[in-house]
């Protein structure tokens, strides 16, 4: 294998290392839309105008 397909792969391993991480590190931070109730609250302000 040459120099620079050793260079490629190494860039590439190490590219894909920083998106998976930056893919876990983001789904840790949020929650899946499908796993909160439907509060009465939440609904209740997204529906309806606020009163002025």
């Amino acid at each position: 294998m040459s120099k620079n397909k050793k260079i490629f792969l190494a860039l590439f391993v190490i590219f894909m290392l920083i998106m998976l991480w930056i893919g876990y590190d983001i789904s840790q931070r949020t929650t899946f839309p499908g796993s909160k109730g439907n509060l009465k609250e939440r609904i209740s302000t997204e529906v309806e105008p606020e009163k002025k």
